[in-house]
């Protein structure tokens, strides 16, 4: 009998999800198929969860409170299988509803609450914004991309039944807990797995349940998590019928307040381990880690400076349009009005001190002229 291909080491390998089947495999193992036929019979697991030892056994969602939400979000109606959210340590970004070409917004974390309808928006796409992603190395830079690709993998390695519904499944893995979050599309529960390199390779653990219905979901970076309450994972739920977007943090429940090792490992830090020419002729490393113990301290060393644009002008009887642009509502003039007030005063009271200024002046070389010392 011929012996079984050995598993690749962890992480494991990518997730192809087709309707709510969800499918591992490694590139290894689709190359082995091909010699192997026996590889290619269809390989099923029992519904019924494999339980074992594990210490992510009892890890539970908490949801924030609705103080802590974002409220009043006009969330993308658009129908590709996409999150539409983004999250780093310092923003949260979501794809917004939009006519006339694609716009997202982008909100500082601590800005909780309700959201103004007429806060900025960042447009630049001609169709719809399809994703949006943070850089790993600068927390400021966002990319959007209005179009999207795919790629062929070929047999899996395990499927199993997850239900009947017909949404997609968004995975999510965790490669420091080797833990794979499953978040199904029009639904709001999130079950969890733990993957292993020995069969059956994927433990059903728990699953997050909730009544309000996900359009997609952001993740938190590790960096960005409460360790103080052994937050492994954060995630920011989109519920489109609410305008809503809500925190879901994924908590092991310990009852030492110290610094959990186990759980938390070296995991890839902020800074860039190539430079960009290092990465374009061909070069490669392994991530720069980092430790959460003492919380999120370390800057990233590089520096980021934006392209220099060249001024334009539009001046129409004397006054530059793009310098000064009108305001568009009755709050924006009163604005503008009471500013140019203030403006004018403070240039009055200068010209004031100025004309008092010149007066001693005047008024000293007057002496000068008078006194004894010049007759």
């Amino acid at each position: 009998m011929a012996s079984q291909p050995s598993l690749a080491p962890l992480p494991p390998a990518p997730v192809l999800l087709q309707g709510r089947e969800m499918q591992l495999q490694t590139r290894q193992q689709a190359k082995h198929s091909v010699s192997d036929p026996k590889r290619t019979e269809k390989r099923e697991m029992s519904w019924r969860p494999q339980y074992r030892s594990s210490k992510f056994r009892n890890v539970y969602g908490k949801v924030a409170n609705r103080e802590h939400c974002f409220d009043g979000i006009p969330i993308t109606k658009n129908v590709h299988d996409n999150h539409f959210c983004a999250v780093n340590a310092k923003f949260l970004a979501i794809v917004t509803e939009s006519a006339g070409g694609g716009s997202f917004l982008v909100i500082p974390l601590e800005q909780t609450g309700r959201i103004e309808p007429n806060h900025p928006k960042v447009c630049g796409h001609q169709g719809n914004v399809l994703d949006i992603k943070w850089s790993p190395f600068i927390e400021n830079i966002i990319a959007s991309c209005s179009e999207d690709t795919s790629e062929d993998l070929s047999m899996p390695l395990i499927e199993e039944e997850i239900d009947g519904l017909s949404g997609l499944l968004f995975p999510f893995y965790d490669a420091d807990t080797h833990m794979l979050y499953l978040a199904g599309k029009g639904d709001g529960n999130i079950r969890y797995y733990e993957i292993s390199s020995e069969k059956p390779y994927l433990n059903y653990l728990m699953e997050f349940r909730s009544p309000a219905p996900q359009k997609g979901l952001g993740v938190m970076p590790k960096h960005g998590l409460d360790v103080s309450a052994c937050e492994v994972f954060r995630f920011y739920k989109l519920v489109t019928l609410k305008g809503l977007i809500e925190p879901i943090s994924m908590i092991v429940p310990r009852r030492s307040e110290t610094y959990q090792e186990d759980i938390y490992p070296m995991t890839p830090g902020t800074e860039p381990a190539l430079t960009p020419d290092e990465w374009l002729s061909g070069m490669n490393r392994d991530p720069i880690l980092m430790s959460l113990k003492e919380g999120y301290k370390k800057t990233s060393k590089v520096v980021f400076k934006a392209p220099i644009r060249e001024k334009k002008s539009v001046v129409v009887n004397g006054i530059d349009l793009l310098e000064n642009v009108p305001p568009r509502t009755e709050n924006e003039l009163l604005r503008m009005f009471f500013r140019q007030q203030d403006e004018i005063r403070r240039l009055k009271e200068d010209l004031s001190q100025k004309d008092i200024r010149i007066r001693q002046l005047q008024l000293e070389l007057k002496n000068l002229r008078n006194s004894p010392k010049n007759n």
